[in-house]
């Protein structure tokens, strides 16, 4: 009967759809784990092998993440027949970019600009950065954001059209740091004798560079004359400065003490007048 064979070729269709189906997932499962338990894998040993920065690592992973499910789906749909769905996809992402790249232009902008810096040897997980008055240790690249972690010990998701658009300090890159401590002391004190005890406690700190090697010079004169001893410390970080910068000065302190030597002590003033008693009742008016 008519009826009876337009059921039967519905129900035939809708089988062939599932065995299709079915053919994609097993399909996709095989290539996916594939890729995802021995291609990458084998992937992050040939980056280890050749040296690659961690940043630029972490970066080419996520692409081949991206890629190994995009193969995958390709695959899939090869496989079980229903090729002709990547033509339609194609047009579909082709549409879908160019409404997205006019409504999230700065999304887009990010994104480039996260290539950049996953690109940018001098740009790593790990530094010490510095950007419009803000500074912080970088944890993570994405190619949208960078996950900053600041000495708060908080989390900052900086735009990485923000990085690349404004002045970055990159404070640990030359793998050494100047570290800068000012002493004041009178005019009467031995100046040749504090130098010297500045410079000999920089010399005898275990963590700081025989070269460059330490000055100290005499930087302001004010009302006390202001000493600046210059020391350099190498592969740091925060915690190396804060702990050099910490232990030198208590250092100083302690060697100034026993010559003699006051800190922050201003010299005398010469104060020049009359000193006199005024009564807070006013007298009264005499009597005509």
């Amino acid at each position: 009967m008519p009826g009876l064979t337009s059921l039967d070729e519905l129900f035939g269709a809708y089988l062939s759809l599932l065995d299709n189906f079915g053919t994609f997932l097993v399909t996709f499962a095989l290539v996916y784990a594939g890729g995802r338990f021995g291609g990458l894998p084998l992937l992050g040993v040939a980056l280890d092998y050749r040296g690659t920065e961690r940043t630029l690592q972490e970066g080419i992973d996520r692409l081949a993440a991206a890629g190994v499910i995009a193969v995958a789906v390709a695959v899939g749909l090869w496989v079980a027949g229903l090729e002709f769905l990547l033509d339609r996809m194609a047009i579909l992402v082709a549409g879908a970019t160019v409404a997205l790249g006019f409504a999230a232009q700065d999304v887009v902008g990010n994104l480039v600009s996260g290539v950049f810096i996953v690109t940018d040897p001098t740009f790593n997980i790990g530094d010490w950065i510095r950007w419009n008055d803000r500074e912080g240790v970088i944890r993570d690249i994405r190619f949208r954001s960078t996950r900053v972690r600041t000495f708060d010990d908080e989390v900052i998701a900086v735009p990485n059209s923000e990085l690349t658009a404004n002045a970055v300090t990159n404070i640990v890159l030359n793998g050494r740091l100047r570290l800068t401590v000012p002493v004041r002391v009178d005019y009467d004190d031995d100046l040749d004798a504090v130098a010297r005890i500045l410079a000999d406690a920089a010399a005898d700190h275990p963590d700081v560079l025989e070269r460059p090697e330490p000055t100290v010079r005499i930087t302001e004169l004010d009302e006390t004359v202001e000493v600046v001893a210059s020391l350099w410390i190498g592969d740091p970080d925060r915690v190396t400065y804060g702990r050099v910068r910490s232990e030198y000065a208590r250092e100083v302190v302690d060697r100034l003490e026993d010559a003699g030597v006051d800190l922050g002590r201003t010299g005398p003033q010469e104060i020049a007048g009359e000193i006199g008693v005024v009564s807070r009742a006013a007298p009264a008016d005499p009597e005509p």
